[in-house]
């Protein structure tokens, strides 16, 4: 019998994790957190200022009411950033976590008043980053992401300093609209929707219907992949699911590999978004861009146009889309020795998984049992998609947010009703939308703790010391390339994008507006043009190439690949974007100046 010692010795991810949670115990109980506030401006005019009939004025913010006259001077306030410093170096943590204040400051030669949203947040500094780094560490150490993504989260549960993995762990964040919305759309609607289109043999109509029209070979059936990226410019999950289940039956057919299929999509989702930033981007970033004094900035229109400004800037979306574009085209310059062998393995063999792989999809999903009787026809496939991009536009142009999960639930009607005309038993109906659930209950379960590992992540503030740690050390020509890097560490370490741009992008542009007028620059907006850019860039980036962001899992998934295998040959290209880019900004720097 093997002595544990000896075991342990042959498995450095068991050293890994136990390491991880002995530090993080110790962080835990005897660490004392180091407490920072955030110092949001809001975009707070005379305007925004109302009067009720006892003559108190308010306004609202954040889905609540908000009186001025309970508001204090930045100075005085509970939350005044000086006075939490005080505390934490104390070893104290601040009475309450958030608070609304103001100062009157002098813009343009005239006293303003100056709204502030005043968040308390805590960090470990760089213990804060451990969580992360177990997750990621044992994902590429074992290449099973659901028992790395579990070790990364408790050892972030005992790093917050409680050790109830079922009460103070699962339950809360499990317990919450983004865990319960992952249940809903991704196991019940997508994974129902995708069982019912193999029952029907709708995907394989569908891809033999684009075989006989479209695509004559692997080259074509990549670009069609390609193209469906640009098209489903949504963004994020969304665009990854519908490009993936779109083009899946299609590459398949043309023994197009796992891996070159999961780049394509994972690489067009995101960075499609800001390019055609038709989409919700552009609102939800606008708030986290306010810098008081800065006239382009001043109110929501012109924080839009300063967006769609950007876009031409956008350097590592435009590198990443062309990547994407030359793959399909089997011309890119540089896909990495991983890629290259993918291909070959998919073109010479037919394999369309490495040996070793374990996709994230199933036998259920890869297989089409078609009753005997029923005729597959490849408007099954086509028409159930339709009223999903139907709903989720439309509800996008009337509301201004895609229903994703009305879109999902009309396509999965559809395809029932459609499957009943045909002749379908409910029985085989119901026996298909049950092999879904069971196709995706594995991605499903890894989804649910991607996303509690980057809320844990978040909480223990790793991005937080990132930003103090680097945020004011480098000179002017390099702070876009270093903003970027930035950002692409945060949103690498807790598996998003958006969460990345509410961390980076209220220190990045103060800090682009500082640099720029104590230098004296000539155009100021350029450079803040710059520096949002890379944010920007980079926060894409690090969702894009992290094991633990749900649209890197939802590509792997969609695709029927590895979730490891996607990662490992996705970050050489995609770096090598990031890393162009990092030098159209650096080069573009001094014209600001």
């Amino acid at each position: 019998m093997v002595p544990i010692s000896c075991r342990m010795a042959r498995q450095p991810a068991l050293w890994l994790f136990a390491a991880g949670l002995i530090a993080a115990f110790w962080v835990g109980r005897y660490v004392p957190a180091t407490w920072t506030v955030a110092q949001i401006s809001l975009d707070i005019t005379a305007q925004d200022v109302q009067e009720d009939a006892d003559a108190r004025r308010s306004f609202l913010y954040d889905g609540r009411t908000w009186y001025i006259d309970s508001l204090r001077p930045l100075a005085e306030a509970s939350l005044n950033p000086e006075r939490v410093h005080r505390l934490g170096e104390a070893g104290q943590a601040p009475e309450i976590l958030e608070e609304l204040a103001y100062e009157d400051v002098e813009i343009a030669g005239r006293s303003e008043r100056v709204y502030y949203q005043l968040l308390a947040q805590r960090h470990w500094r760089y213990w804060s980053l451990l969580p992360a780094v177990v997750a990621i560490g044992l994902c590429w150490m074992t290449r099973e992401p659901l028992p790395s993504l579990f070790g990364g989260a408790v050892v972030g549960t005992f790093l917050l300093g409680q050790f109830d993995l079922t009460d103070a762990m699962l339950i809360p964040r499990l317990a919450t609209r983004e865990a319960a919305t992952v249940l809903v759309l991704y196991l019940w609607l997508l994974g129902g929707l995708m069982g019912i289109w193999s029952r029907t043999g709708a995907s394989q109509a569908f891809a033999e219907l684009m075989t006989r029209r479209f695509v004559t070979g692997p080259r074509s059936a990549k670009f069609v992949a390609w193209l469906l990226g640009v098209v489903f410019f949504q963004g994020g999950s969304l665009s990854a699911v519908l490009t993936g289940t779109t083009a899946k039956p299609v590459a398949d057919r043309e023994h197009i590999s796992h891996e070159e299929l999961s780049y394509i999509v994972d690489s067009t989702a995101s960075p499609i978004a800001l390019l055609l930033a038709f989409n919700a981007w552009p609102l939800y970033v606008q708030a986290f861009i306010f810098v008081a004094g800065v006239p382009w900035l001043a109110t929501e229109g012109k924080r839009l146009t300063f967006f769609f400004a950007c876009v031409p800037l956008s350097f590592y979306s435009w590198f990443a889309v062309t990547s994407t574009l030359l793959l399909s085209l089997d011309r890119a310059p540089f896909l990495g020795s991983r890629m290259r062998a993918a291909i070959k393995r998919a073109r010479t063999t037919g394999q369309l998984d490495a040996p070793d792989a374990e996709p994230l999809g199933s036998a259920e999903l890869e297989t089409s049992r078609v009753p005997t009787g029923y005729q597959p026809h490849a408007r099954d496939f086509v028409v159930p998609l339709a009223a999903l991009i139907t709903v989720a536009v439309g509800t996008f142009v009337l509301d201004g947010a895609p229903k994703v999960t009305w879109a999902f639930g009309a396509a999965v009607l559809v395809a029932i009703l459609m499957a009943t005309a045909g002749g379908m038993r409910l029985k085989d109906l119901m026996e298909g939308y049950v092999d879904g659930l069971k196709g995706v209950v594995l991605a499903s379960v890894i989804l649910l703790l991607a996303v509690t590992i980057g809320a844990i992540s978040r909480e223990a503030g790793g991005g937080l010391y990132l930003v103090e740690l680097l945020g004011e050390r480098i000179p002017y020509w390099l702070l876009p390339a270093m903003l970027q890097a930035l950002a692409m560490i945060i949103a690498f370490s807790t598996g998003t994008s958006w969460g990345t741009f509410a961390v980076a992008l209220p220190l990045a542009m103060p800090l682009a507006w500082a640099v720029a007028q104590s230098h004296g620059m000539a155009h100021p907006q350029f450079f803040m043009m710059l520096c949002f850019s890379a944010v920007l860039g980079g926060s894409v980036y690090g969702d894009q190439c992290s094991p633990i962001s749900d649209t890197t899992v939802l590509s792997a998934m969609c695709t029927g690949c590895d979730l490891m295998d996607h990662v490992r040959t996705q970050i050489p290209p995609a770096t090598v974007a990031a890393a162009l880019a990092a030098v159209c900004w650096t080069a573009l720097a001094p014209l600001a100046a």
